[in-house]
């Protein structure tokens, strides 16, 4: 199986996959793999830390390029302070720090008797409610 090159996958698809970027040109005639390529560049430099899923390029009226994009934000593990530990999971606990983390006070803003903002607002002797 022939793989298509850069140019022949715009002419037969409309887009072509470059670097894990979809490519969609509209508008433009001859956009090469090196001018794509350098857009791509372009954005990967303003937001480092992002994935860049997609590009359209297109021609503006005013005759400059257009560049819509789409970028996809990278994964994160939450951590949580646990029982004096950082921690994103407990799989690595043992039974006794486990047993800890179950038995531990969860605190919260509810109350027994309502929430913690009725009670504030309740109390609150300032603004005369």
């Amino acid at each position: 199986m022939k793989v298509m090159d850069f140019e022949a996958q715009l002419a037969v698809n409309g887009s072509a996959e470059l670097d894990g970027t979809k490519v969609t040109v509209n508008g433009l005639q001859g956009v090469t793999e090196d001018e794509a390529r350098a857009y791509i560049e372009h954005l990967r430099k303003q937001y480092p830390h992002d994935t860049i899923t997609t590009l359209e390029i297109s021609a503006e009226e005013d005759g400059n390029v257009g560049l819509n994009y789409t970028v996809q934000p990278p994964k994160f593990q939450r951590i949580r302070r646990i029982t004096g530990y950082l921690v994103g999971t407990l799989d690595r606990f043992n039974n006794a720090k486990r047993a800890e983390e179950h038995d531990r006070l969860k605190h919260g803003l509810e109350s027994r008797e309502g929430s913690y903002a009725e009670e504030i607002r309740d109390s609150c002797s300032a603004c005369g409610a």
